[in-house]
C-alpha cells in the first residue's frame, strides 16, 4: 500500500484515554490500532458508519461498513465494561474490601465473565449455608480438610463441637451440636468457596463449552400439546455445534413448557476436573472433601455455570439468527426497482373484490376503485372493461398484483386481458402493517386501508426500498425465530442494514418520504421531517447547499448528509455534481480537474476521454489519497448510479395456482422468498412456500445456504414431495443453474 493509499491514518497515544481499548479491538479485528482510533474519532464527533466508511478512508485505511460497526460495537461492550468495572470498585470501596491486588486484578479483567468471577467472592450476598458455617466458626476446620487430606476428620470435626454447658439463648444459630454438624458446615464452606474461585469457574465455563452436551426431553403429560416439537422429545447433540435454528427452536419449546433442557458435560467429567487438584489420596479427610466437590458442582457450580453458558449459546444462536434475518433483509430491500413508471396495482380479495390504485411516476395516488376479477362472469367482464380503459386513460406501463389471498387468480386474470404491459406479482407482506400506520394514515387520512394497501403494493413495485423502509423490519417476514432473538440487537442490526442500504443507493431530496429520508447518515425522523416541510412550503430544493436553509439542519447534519442526497435539476445554475455521490467537500477538487483538463465539470460526465486525461496521483494531498480520488473518478463516470439491479419481469407457471395442482416431478420457476441456516423457502405461486432444504440446494455440499441462494433470486425448483394434509411442499434445486449462478 502507497502512502497516498494510507494518508492520515490516526496515530495512537501511549497515554491518550482508551488507548487499551483501542489496541484491544485492532487484535480482534486484525486491523491496525490507528485506524481504530480514527474510527473511535470519527463517531466521538458524530460520524456516522455510511460516512466514515464511504468519505473518511484516508482516515480509516479505508475500513469498510461492516469493519466500522465492529469498531462501533465493540467500543460500546468495552464502555459498558468499564461502567460495570467502575460499580464493582466502588462498591469494595465502600465495604473497604478494596485491596491493590484486588484493584489491578479488575482492572486487568477484558472481559464481563473474567470480571464477574473475580468480583462474586466479595459480592454482597444473602446469607448461605456456607456463610452460617463461617459464622459458627468453621472455616479453619475446613481449611484443615484441604490441607491434611491423612488427619481424622471426626477427630477434628469434635473441637468445633459447641461445649454442653453452653445455652443457646442469645445465638442458637452458632451452634454446633455435633462432629457430623461440624462435617457438613465444613463442606458447605468448602462448597462455596470453590463455586466461587474465578480459577475453577473459568475452567468449569472451558468444559462446558468445549464438552457439553445439548439434551432435550419432553415433558412428561405434553406429548400430544407438544407434537410441534416431537423432533426434539429425545435429543442430545454436542453444544459447541449445536445450530442456531435448533437451538431457538429448543429454547422456544422450554418457554413454552414442552420441553426440558439441559447444557451441561457428562457429569463424570465436570466432577473429576473439580477433584484433580484438590482432593488428594483416598482418606477420609479426602473423601470430605470429594463430598463438598460433589455438591459444590451439583448445588453450586454447574447450576451457576449452565445459567452463563445458556446465556452464551442463546447469544450465538441469537447473533446467528439475525446475521441471516440481515442478509435477507438487505437482498429484499436492494431489489430491482421498477422505476419512475406509471403502474396499476391491484391488492386482490374474493369476498371484497380487488381494490385498484392508479400511480403516477412519481408514486402518488391518482384514482382508486374496486373490481371484482374473480367474481361472477358479469363482474369479470365488467372488471375487464375497467381495466382496460384505465390502463389507456392513464398509459399505465406496468400492473403491480398483491400475492396473497386471490393473488394468482388476479394474476392469470389480468394477464389473459393482454394489456400489452408487464403484469407483476408483488410479495406484499408487510403492506397491511404500513396501511394502519401513522405514515399512511398521515397520507392518506381519508382513504380505506386496502387502497392504502394497493398503493404500497404499487409503489413496491416501483421502488422496493423506499417503500419498505415504512415498514418495521421485523414484520417483513424474512427472518429465522426473529420472535426468540434478542429483541434490541435485532434492532440494531435491521437499523444499521436499513441505513446501509438506503445510503448506498442514496436518496432524491426533491420526492423522497420523510421515512426514507430518515434513514440518510446524520439526519434522523426530526430533519427528515423538517426538510419535507421546508420542501412543500417552498418549492423543490435547488442545490444541496439550499439543505442549510432547512430548520435545525446544521454544517455537521449537512456534512454526514449530502453526499448521500440527490438534487437532481435541468437549466442554468444547477451544478451537475449535486445528483452524483461526489462530497460538496471535494467539488473544488473535481472543478480543478476539470480546469487541468479543460472542459467544464458537465463535460467531466459526459465525456470518458476527459476523464481519461486526468491522472489521479497529481491531486494526492495531506487530506485526500487515493481511495477517494478513485471513488470520484469511478462517480464520474456513472453520477449517481443506482447499484440496484436491472428490473426484469418474472412469471409463475400457468398451470399452477394453488397446492393442490403440484405433483412430484414438477419443475416450476420459483422465487426465493426467505433463507434460513436449514434451507430456502421458495414461492412457487401456490399461496405457500415450499422448503429447499439445505441438502437440495445444490449438487454439492453446501455448508451455509446463502453461498447459493439469496432473498429475490429467482430459481427452477423440482417438487419432491407434497403433504396435503400439513400443506407442506418440499422442493429441490439439485439439477438447476442456481448452483452454477451462486
Amino acid at each position: 500500500m502507497t502512502h497516498a493509499d494510507t494518508a492520515r491514518i490516526d496515530p495512537v497515544s501511549d497515554t491518550g484515554p482508551g488507548a487499551d481499548h483501542v489496541r484491544l479491538i485492532a487484535d480482534q479485528l486484525t486491523v491496525s490500532a490507528g485506524q481504530v482510533a480514527a474510527v473511535a474519532r470519527l463517531l466521538a464527533e458524530g460520524g456516522t458508519v455510511p460516512f466514515i466508511a464511504r468519505y473518511r478512508k484516508e482516515a480509516t485505511g479505508s475500513l469498510d461498513e461492516v469493519a466500522v460497526a465492529l469498531v462501533r460495537d465493540r467500543l460500546a461492550e468495552l464502555a459498558a465494561l468499564d461502567k460495570r468495572r467502575e460499580a464493582i470498585l466502588a462498591s469494595l470501596a465502600e465495604r473497604d474490601l478494596l485491596t491493590h491486588a484486588l484493584r489491578r486484578e479488575i482492572e486487568a479483567a477484558t472481559d464481563k465473565a473474567r470480571l464477574e468471577d473475580i468480583y462474586l467472592p466479595h459480592r454482597p450476598k444473602r446469607r448461605t449455608r456456607g456463610t452460617m458455617a463461617r459464622e459458627r466458626g468453621l472455616a479453619p476446620l475446613a481449611d484443615a480438610l484441604l490441607s491434611r487430606p491423612d488427619m481424622d476428620p471426626v477427630a477434628e470435626a469434635r473441637r468445633f463441637v459447641t461445649p454442653s454447658g453452653a445455652t443457646a439463648d442469645t445465638a442458637p444459630e452458632k451452634f454446633v451440636t455435633d462432629a457430623d454438624a461440624a462435617l457438613a458446615g465444613a463442606r458447605d464452606i468448602i462448597a462455596e468457596r470453590v463455586s466461587e474461585s474465578a480459577e475453577a469457574r473459568r475452567t468449569m465455563r472451558d468444559l462446558f463449552l468445549r464438552r457439553g452436551r445439548f439434551v432435550s426431553r419432553v415433558v412428561k403429560g405434553r406429548e400430544e400439546a407438544g407434537a410441534t416439537y416431537r423432533d426434539w422429545f429425545d435429543w442430545d447433540e454436542s453444544l459447541s455445534s449445536i445450530p442456531s435454528h435448533r437451538a431457538l427452536a429448543m429454547f422456544r419449546g422450554e418457554r413454552e413448557g414442552m420441553l426440558k433442557l439441559s447444557l451441561r458435560p457428562p457429569e463424570e467429567l465436570a466432577l473429576g476436573l473439580l477433584r484433580r487438584p484438590l482432593v488428594r489420596g483416598n482418606g477420609p479427610a479426602a473423601r470430605e472433601v470429594g463430598a463438598a466437590l460433589d455438591d459444590c458442582y451439583r448445588r453450586l457450580l454447574g447450576p451457576s455455570i449452565e445459567t452463563e453458558v445458556r446465556a452464551e449459546v442463546k447469544a450465538r444462536a441469537d447473533a446467528e439468527a439475525i446475521r441471516v434475518f440481515a442478509a435477507n433483509l438487505r437482498q429484499l430491500l436492494l431489489a430491482a426497482p421498477l422505476g419512475q413508471k406509471r403502474v396499476l396495482a391491484l391488492d386482490p380479495g374474493y369476498r371484497t373484490g380487488a381494490k385498484l390504485a392508479v400511480l403516477d411516476a412519481q408514486g402518488a395516488l391518482v384514482e382508486h376503485t374496486t373490481l371484482f376479477p374473480t367474481g361472477s362472469a358479469r363482474q369479470r367482464d365488467e372488471a375487464g372493461k375497467a381495466l382496460r380503459t384505465l390502463c389507456s386513460r392513464h398509459c399505465i406501463e406496468a400492473v403491480a398484483v398483491g400475492n396473497g389471498t386471490a393473488g394468482r387468480e388476479t394474476e392469470a386474470f389480468v394477464r389473459a386481458l393482454d394489456l400489452g404491459v408487464p403484469v407483476v406479482l408483488v410479495n406484499e407482506a408487510g403492506a397491511s402493517i404500513y396501511s394502519a400506520s401513522e405514515a399512511a394514515r398521515r397520507e392518506f387520512p381519508d382513504l380505506d386501508l386496502t387502497v392504502r394497501g394497493a398503493v404500497s403494493i404499487g409503489r413496491r413495485l416501483m421502488d422496493p426500498l423506499a417503500e419498505l423502509v415504512k415498514i418495521d423490519p421485523g414484520s417483513i417476514g424474512v427472518g429465522q425465530y426473529q420472535h426468540d432473538v434478542d429483541q434490541a440487537a435485532l434492532g440494531r442490526a435491521l437499523d444499521d442494514v436499513v441505513a446501509s442500504c438506503v445510503n448506498s443507493v442514496g436518496v432524491d431530496v426533491n420526492t423522497a418520504s420523510v421515512e426514507l429520508l430518515a434513514h440518510v447518515s446524520g439526519l434522523g425522523p426530526v430533519l427528515a421531517a423538517n426538510i419535507v416541510a421546508h420542501r412543500d412550503g417552498n418549492g423543490p430544493f435547488a442545490s444541496r447547499r439550499d439543505l442549510l436553509k432547512v430548520k435545525r439542519l446544521g454544517p455537521k447534519s449537512f456534512e454526514q448528509a449530502a453526499g448521500f442526497l440527490r438534487v437532481r435539476g435541468q437549466g442554468p445554475g444547477h451544478d451537475p455534481l449535486d445528483a452524483s455521490a461526489v462530497h460538496p467537500e471535494r467539488y473544488q477538487l473535481v472543478r480543478r480537474m476539470a480546469r487541468d483538463v479543460g472542459c467544464a465539470v458537465a463535460d467531466l460526465l459526459r465525456d470518458e476521454a476527459a476523464r481519461g486525461r486526468i491522472r489521479p496521483e497529481a491531486y494526492v494531498s495531506e487530506e485526500v489519497g487515493l481511495p477517494t480520488l478513485r471513488d470520484i473518478l469511478a462517480e464520474l463516470a456513472r453520477p449517481g448510479r443506482d447499484p440496484r439491479a436491472g428490473f426484469s419481469a418474472f412469471a409463475f407457471d400457468d398451470s399452477v395456482s394453488d397446492i393442490a395442482d403440484l405433483r412430484e416431478g414438477m419443475r416450476l420457476p420459483g422465487i426465493v422468498t426467505n433463507v434460513t441456516k436449514f434451507g430456502a423457502f421458495v414461492d412457487v405461486g401456490v399461496h405457500r412456500d415450499g422448503l429447499v432444504h439445505i441438502s437440495q440446494l445444490a449438487d454439492r455440499y453446501v455448508a451455509d445456504p446463502a453461498e447459493v441462494v439469496a432473498v429475490g433470486r429467482e430459481v427452477l425448483a423440482t417438487v419432491i414431495g407434497v403433504d396435503h394434509a400439513r400443506g407442506r411442499i418440499s422442493l429441490s434445486l439439485k439439477g438447476g443453474p442456481v448452483d452454477e449462478g451462486a
